[in-house]
This record gives C-alpha cells, sequence and structure tokens, in this order.
C-alpha cells in the first residue's frame, strides 16, 4: 500500500531506497575488503596452510566486513525510508548499529555501546559536513570562475554612448 506524501514547495520529493538491493551491495564490496584484508594478513603471517589461509585462518575477517557493511547499508536504508527524509540521522543510526555489531564480536556490551556512539557520530558528522559542502547554491561553472582570476574588461568591448 503506497501512502501519499505531502511536500512543501520548498522541500525536495523523497525517492524510496531499495532496503535489501543497498545491503546486498554493500556486503558484496564490503566482502571484497575483507578478502584483501585478509590476504595481507595471510601474507605477512607465519603459518603453515599456505593460501587457503585466506580462508580457513582470516574468513572470518571477510564475514565480519560484509556483515557490517550489510547492517550499515540497510539500516541507513530502512531508517531513510521510514523517516521519509535523506539526511545525516539515516548515516548516524546505521554508524550506530554497525558499531554495536563490532563490540558485540569483541563480546562486550560497554565496547558495543561506546562503538555505536564513535561510529555514529563519526558518520553523522560526515554525512552532516558533506551535505552542508553540497549544499551551495552556486553551480559549478560558477565556482569555477570565483577560483580563477579573470581578466579585465577589454576597452574594445565596453558599450560606448555614440550608439545611444
Amino acid at each position: 500500500m503506497a501512502e501519499k506524501t505531502t511536500t512543501t514547495p520548498g522541500e525536495p520529493v523523497y525517492v524510496e531506497r531499495p532496503v535489501f538491493a543497498n545491503a546486498f551491495n554493500v556486503a558484496l564490496q564490503a566482502g571484497g575488503v575483507g578478502v584483501v584484508v585478509a590476504a595481507i594478513d595471510n601474507a605477512v603471517s607465519s603459518h603453515n596452510r599456505g593460501g587457503w589461509g585466506v580462508l580457513t585462518r582470516s574468513g572470518n575477517t571477510i564475514g565480519f566486513l560484509a556483515a557490517m557493511g550489510a547492517t550499515f547499508a540497510l539500516t541507513d536504508s530502512w531508517v531513510a525510508n521510514i523517516r521519509r527524509k535523506d539526511d545525516h540521522l539515516n548515516g548516524v543510526a546505521a554508524g550506530c548499529a554497525a558499531g554495536f555489531l563490532a563490540g558485540i564480536r569483541a563480546r562486550s556490551l560497554p565496547m558495543a555501546v561506546s562503538s555505536c556512539a564513535i561510529l555514529g557520530a563519526s558518520v553523522g558528522v560526515y554525512d552532516y559536513t558533506s551535505q552542508a559542502a553540497n549544499s551551495a547554491s552556486e553551480t559549478k561553472e560558477e565556482r569555477r570562475k570565483r577560483f580563477f582570476k579573470q581578466p579585465p574588461p577589454s576597452l574594445e568591448a565596453a558599450p560606448t554612448d555614440a550608439a545611444a
């Protein structure tokens, strides 16, 4: 059942996010990062498992990073869809959920709560500052013209009073 949304004239229309598709895509990307981290860990440590040590010794790193990425993306999209807003508070909730997961992996409730607070605050500040920087009303061309030095207007291009 689709809900009608009423927006004020200056407010952008919210487009609903696909929750599970985002979570799946981010889980795959974070799992890829986990493979790289596990491969580096496998390469620098001494053991007798060879190349399969990436999966047998460090496979939990791959799964954990994929789970954190999926948790972050799922929470971010889910909170945005519930609130019908795309702002920094979605990132705060998603960072908190991912941080809580990291603390639970350490099997410590104080670590989970503090990881929730630290990661949530970090992501929230990052999202807030990036949205504030992107909300400038000037266009890319206006910023470029303001950045580069402008040549002085030539005398030939100046309007003359003879035409009047």
